[in-house]
């Protein structure tokens, strides 16, 4: 079966943070992490079957739920894990507050490779802890890790626990195997856990494999946790659906205390039944999906090749979300984003959302269909070359 990716659908007046949030309904959003796109049928029918029962009370999380999970992974990324690891729980910020919680006290420090997701912030300052910033290292069109750097601040006696991102977001890398072997001799070697944010796992482009960090090896497994979700590349983070993979028991037996301290121990059913129906019947339209936004980026880069020569763009490995570097312009990211909104009816994040090292940049989010994008790739042009005229 094809499924249409060029529908463009409605979402105003849906109560959608991404299309609702602005005052002025003639701004487009390319801005927070979701998708335009209608999820996969299979989970569509799933979930209009269990709504159709009309009860929605507490849920209790079935077999099929578990086996789900542990066959996608180990089918589709070579990982094998065991349903006494997982803890289920409503979202991955969730879950890393969680862990924070668990794994550190009050004051102690957790490094962080920015610009990264702005929750890793807020997940470790909300547990009193203090962030360190291992900034990547920009390369013509990509970013590597800074491993000396990584290592001088790992050594640190106050850093307990490194938060990876993986793929990264908003930097658009798929790391590999050796960075993450890398990643992970260090950390151990200085006495850090690693927590795994591996949320946009399914959305890598071909040229590219997505590796799980517990999957490196044992040792990696052991000294580490894994937080996965679907609800990325299937578009459904409004029904609070993630997971825990969690190999070591007291580590394991840490966290969810932390978990039910938080009070984040309940999911929907309707994450349940979503989570299910994308791993058991979602891999045809996912596969779809990702051509599709591969060949998104790949007209979003041409378009600005030749269109904006000098806001250059990151490759995309992996993730549906751009960076550009917009420094041409001489405005700070966050006086562009509001400009942006005001002037060119066009809302992307500012890129010091992400940190500090985020400044100059902009995030664009090209998961729409492709008329849409092409719009606000307008927009954004004839608003440079208003400005670059003044």
């Amino acid at each position: 079966m094809r499924y249409d990716f060029d529908k463009v659908n409605d979402r105003r007046g849906t109560c959608s943070c991404k299309w609702d949030d602005a005052a002025d309904p003639e701004v487009l959003p390319m801005w927070v992490a979701d998708m335009d796109f209608q999820t996969a049928p299979a989970i569509v029918e799933a979930l209009q079957e269990r709504v159709s029962q009309g009860i929605y009370g507490y849920t209790h999380v079935p077999d099929e739920y578990y086996e789900a999970a542990i066959n996608w992974f180990a089918r589709r990324h070579g990982w094998t894990f065991r349903r006494e690891w997982m803890i289920y729980v409503p979202g991955i910020v969730p879950a890393l507050s969680a862990i924070v919680k668990a794994l550190t006290m009050p004051g102690d420090k957790v490094l962080i490779q920015t610009p990264v997701y702005n929750c890793f912030f807020s997940s470790v300052r909300n547990n009193g802890c203090e962030v360190v910033s291992s900034p990547l290292v920009r390369e013509g069109d990509t970013f590597r890790m800074d491993f000396d750097d990584l290592e001088r601040k790992a050594s640190d006696p106050g850093v307990k626990l490194m938060i990876l991102c993986n793929p990264h977001n908003p930097a658009g890398r798929v790391w590999t195997r050796e960075e993450l072997q890398k990643v992970g001799e260090i950390c151990i070697n200085n006495g850090v856990a690693v927590v795994a944010d591996e949320i946009h796992c399914e959305l890598v482009y071909p040229g590219h494999e997505y590796i799980p960090f517990a999957s490196v090896s044992e040792d990696f497994q052991i000294h580490s946790v894994t937080c996965i979700s679907p609800s990325k590349a299937f578009n459904i983070a409004g029904l609070q659906i993630a997971n825990m993979v969690i190999p070591d028991p007291e580590i394991r037996k840490r966290i969810n205390k932390a978990v039910n301290i938080n009070e984040v121990c309940d999911v929907s059913p309707l994450g349940v039944i979503a989570l299910t129906a994308a791993y058991e019947k979602g891999e045809d339209w996912l596969l779809q999906l990702i051509d599709y936004l591969k060949d998104n980026f790949t007209c979003f880069k041409r378009y600005c090749e030749e269109n904006l020569p000098d806001f250059p763009v990151a490759d995309l490995e992996g993730t549906y979300l751009v960076w550009m570097d917009c420094s041409r312009l001489g405005m700070t990211s966050k006086d562009l984003e509001r400009v942006l909104v005001s002037e060119a009816k066009l809302w992307l994040n500012a890129g010091t959302m992400y940190g500090d090292d985020g400044e100059g940049f902009m995030r664009w989010n090209i998961a729409c269909p492709r008329s849409v994008m092409l719009e606000g790739l307008d927009r954004f042009r004839r608003f440079v070359e208003k400005r670059l005229m003044l």
